[in-house]
């Protein structure tokens, strides 16, 4: 029988009429870098093959630009974390993403701890790269290394060699204290062992986090159009019970559906998208969800790097703009926390939406009776079985959104 938790009964039964935000979530910023030296076939990611020397001056100019026209939609709100993703961030100098810091510095309010984490592929990275971003400010680095076999590496369309991703490993480790290592499994022709191969190499290098995902099929990518014969479904789900195990006998806790971290270094910029905080994206493509007092916005610039740059320089660095409906909110929220082992405390809930947990009470209970969530005063959290049917539990939450 369901236990009836007291928070739920202290809270009004209806929802409030209009988002009234006493509180702004925390703020993170992303800078999309959309660059690659060859697009992979798996990727779905805005990221387009330089074909030679990226603009780096311009975008870095543009930017900035980006930066100071999103400023009065956060002014006196502290950044949290920067995150440098792509495409492949890597391919700026060191240089450039000084100056990027600088500025962000000098017109944000970035937080003295904030945590700065920068995307690197690891055949486009060398012992001076790694030394000047650490220099530059950046404190984390995540490396796209997929695999640590050369078979594996080549059918996913990756431009590095093992001993390039071998040799990329060890400079983080020497470079940055926090550094994450992203592997994939349920590869073409791969068998338990190999991504288990993996996973025991990756761990030889003494990584802060590691993001273990499975390879699937995304539209409008090379692999959809031209799909590679992929392991069953039921070896992948061995090869992900195999690798979770193996991470927890290491001491790393899978706080997150695909992310493993040793204690206390977890991702702070990704926790705060999964507890449903605030980002500006700037840069080709990057997306924005803001809270605004009594509204929550949504922003998309323009896509392709030359319509951005053109843009920029117009004054008009924004393609897309929408107001996210009320009655999303709950969805959209639980979409994010459940992914989290540990879920959320119910207080967070009202926090992020300006709504009373009430409003979703029905389908908690629900989920609950059918085993995909534990809920306690202090907690609302996916189960075992919540976490491996996460999109069944997720379902449940969907008429909110309507």
């Amino acid at each position: 029988m369901a236990r009836t938790i007291p928070i739920f009964a202290a809270q009004p039964a209806a929802a409030p009429s209009s988002l009234e935000f006493r509180v702004s979530p925390p703020l993170a910023l992303y800078v999309h870098i959309p660059w690659c030296v060859q697009k992979c076939p798996y990727c779905d990611f805005n990221s387009h093959e330089a074909g030679g020397t990226i603009p780096e001056r311009e975008y870095v100019d543009a930017l900035i630009a980006d930066l100071q026209s999103a400023l009065p939609l956060i002014w006196g709100r502290p950044v949290v974390s920067v995150f440098f993703g792509g495409g492949t961030p890597s391919l700026l100098s060191p240089a450039a993403i000084d100056e990027l810091i600088a500025a962000f510095r000098a017109l944000a309010m970035l937080a003295p701890d904030a945590e700065i984490t920068l995307e690197a592929n690891p055949g486009t990275v060398e012992a001076g790269k790694f030394a000047g971003f650490r220099a530059a400010g950046v404190n984390r680095l995540s490396l796209g290394i997929q695999s640590f076999n050369d078979g594996h590496l080549k059918a996913l369309g990756r431009i590095h060699d093992v001993a390039q991703a071998k040799r990329a490993a060890q400079l983080a480790g020497e470079h940055f204290a926090a550094f994450n290592l992203d592997l994939m499994y349920g590869l073409p022709g791969q068998t338990q062992a190999q991504a288990l191969l993996d996973v025991e190499t990756a761990l030889g290098f003494a990584p802060s986090h590691l993001s273990c995902y499975q390879l699937t099929l995304e539209p409008n990518t090379r692999f959809a159009a031209f799909p590679p014969e992929l392991p069953e479904s039921d070896l992948c789900a061995d090869m992900q019970e195999a690798i979770e195990a193996r991470l927890a006998t290491a001491g790393y806790a899978n706080y997150e559906t695909s992310a493993f971290a040793q204690p206390g270094r977890q991702c702070k910029h990704n926790l705060n998208y999964w507890y449903f905080g605030d980002y500006l994206g700037i840069g080709a493509g990057a997306h924005s969800k803001l809270t605004l007092h009594d509204r929550v916005l949504r922003q998309m610039r323009w896509k392709h790097p030359k319509a951005y740059l053109d843009n920029i320089r117009a004054g008009r660095p924004i393609q897309e703009e929408s107001q996210v409906e009320a009655s999303s909110l709950p969805f959209e929220f639980m979409m994010n926390a459940l992914r989290l082992a540990d879920g959320f405390h119910p207080s967070l809930f009202e926090a992020r939406t300006a709504q009373p947990l009430t409003r979703i009470l029905p389908q908690l209970r629900a989920a609950e009776a059918d085993g995909l969530l534990a809920i306690a005063p202090e907690s609302i959290a996916p189960t075992a079985k919540g976490r491996r049917f996460l999109n069944v539990l997720l379902e449940r939450f969907l008429d909110e959104s309507s």
